[in-house]
């Protein structure tokens, strides 16, 4: 749509002053080149031709500064979701030569090699999967219900979830959640994005882990929150996590798996519910994301 205002824009800075150029020279040729309207009408015509020489310059450099941005946001994707896809790729080939070379006789050991082999594989999947769900969700190709739910059975699902993503690993949650709130929306969407938000926290909470979810009336809207008690995330990279294959550099550091993908969805699912996302962290109290929803009312 913006593309679109700027190219009637263009063309309107074209065509008006090659109007106005036409006129003109209709006017000289019936008063003649020495009259005074004629002067008048020459300088207005100067003046229309170099605003619209200057109006061409501006929105032909927005124009280029656009493609250029567009460029290099499509090579950096390209260049992370090809990073991404190469490292479990190169494990399973690793592992399948070392299969079909027959490196491993133990039969341990050869049980071992597949279940790296298989883990990876479903790593693979999982970021494709991902990969997939979110280009949906950014082109609308994604079908979202439209229908009331509580948000206590999303928190319900999402517990489920949880448990489910950390493989039987024993996660604390404590929960506050206001009865009766209730918003219009996807619930499996709803959950999937809570369930991200919950990973993150137990992925990076302190030794002793602490996560907190609360959901409660914010005027309007539902506030649901998940706190954690982890190293917190620093200012300059707290609007960087929201994009795409952006990991913070304690993460990075510490080896922490992730694919960069889990809070661009969570965004992307609750911009498509009219909601929005934010964080608050220090080194001190952890990290908090919050969800903003449309309330029913």
């Amino acid at each position: 749509m913006l593309l679109r205002r700027a190219q009637l824009t263009l063309l309107l800075a074209a065509v008006i002053p090659t109007g106005l150029l036409t006129a003109t020279g209709i006017i000289l040729l019936t008063l003649g080149s020495g009259s005074r309207v004629a002067n008048i009408v020459v300088g207005v015509l100067v003046l229309a031709f170099c605003a619209s020489a200057l109006t061409g310059y501006l929105l032909g450099s927005i124009f280029m500064g656009r493609s250029a941005d567009l460029a290099r946001v499509q090579n950096d994707f390209l260049s992370s979701v090809s990073h991404e896809l190469r490292t479990p790729l190169t494990s399973v080939r690793m592992f399948i030569e070392t299969l079909r070379e027959e490196r491993v006789t133990d039969p341990a050991e050869r049980e071992r090699v597949l279940a790296l082999l298989q883990r990876e594989m479903r790593r693979h999947e999982a970021l494709v999967d991902r990969l997939i769900d979110l280009s949906k969700i950014e082109s609308g190709r994604r079908a979202f219900k439209r229908e009331p739910v509580k948000m206590a059975d999303v928190v319900a699902d999402a517990l489920i979830g949880l448990e489910a993503a950390t493989l039987g690993v024993n996660v604390v949650v404590t929960t506050e959640i206001e009865d009766g709130l209730e918003v219009v929306g996807d619930r499996d969407a709803l959950c999937q994005a809570v369930v991200n938000l919950l990973v993150n926290a137990h992925k990076y909470s302190g030794t002793e882990e602490k996560i907190r979810l609360l959901v409660r009336a914010n005027g309007k809207k539902v506030e649901l929150t998940v706190e954690d008690n982890g190293p917190g995330i620093p200012w300059s990279e707290q609007k960087q996590i929201f994009d795409k294959f952006e990991r913070g550099r304690a993460a990075v550091e510490d080896g922490k798996e992730g694919s960069g993908l889990g809070l661009a969805i969570v965004q992307a699912i609750v911009r498509a519910h009219q909601g929005s996302v934010s964080v608050r962290s220090d080194s001190r109290s952890g990290t908090a994301f919050s969800i903003l929803l449309p309330r029913v009312v």
